[in-house]
């Protein structure tokens, strides 16, 4: 579905940037669309079809994970694998320096449990056995009744 949308979205803006190269106005070709745009997006586009050719009619948005294909997942995958405690922050360095590309720390969280390699796990049990050993009662030197 989604596939279909965004072939529906790529041939309208198509027909539309062809239109108003052949002289018709944005009105003129917005009125029989299928997919109405903005007077500012369709002078955009053709803005951009005149200096960078039919490339600028694609659609390029994918969202973010996008960003995690090929190469980048793959390096993401083993790099956790290989230092699970790696904090997300330390990851989006090492990404931006090898692949230059940006990425926010809660998609690379998203994309870390996906890949069932996230340290929230081990985040949760030194989290739970901290409560555990908050839990226990003082004895009369302060100490709990763990400490020696």
């Amino acid at each position: 579905m989604v596939n279909v949308e965004r072939n529906q979205r790529q041939v309208a803006r198509e027909q539309l940037v062809s239109a108003m190269v052949e002289g018709q106005s944005w009105q003129e070709v917005n009125t029989g669309s299928s997919l109405p745009v903005k007077r500012a997006m369709a002078y955009r586009l053709l803005r951009a079809v005149r200096i960078k050719g039919n490339i600028a009619l694609q659609d390029g948005r994918h969202g973010h994970p996008s960003k995690f294909r090929g190469e980048i997942r793959t390096f993401l995958e083993a790099f956790c694998r290989e230092a699970p405690h790696a904090s997300s922050s330390a990851i989006q360095a090492q990404l931006q320096a090898r692949f230059d590309v940006g990425v926010s720390v809660s998609q690379i969280n998203r994309v870390r449990a996906a890949l069932g390699v996230s340290n929230r796990s081990q985040r949760q049990k030194q989290e739970k056995n901290q409560e555990e050993r908050e839990a226990l009662p003082l004895n009369q030197s302060g100490k709990t009744g763990l400490d020696i």
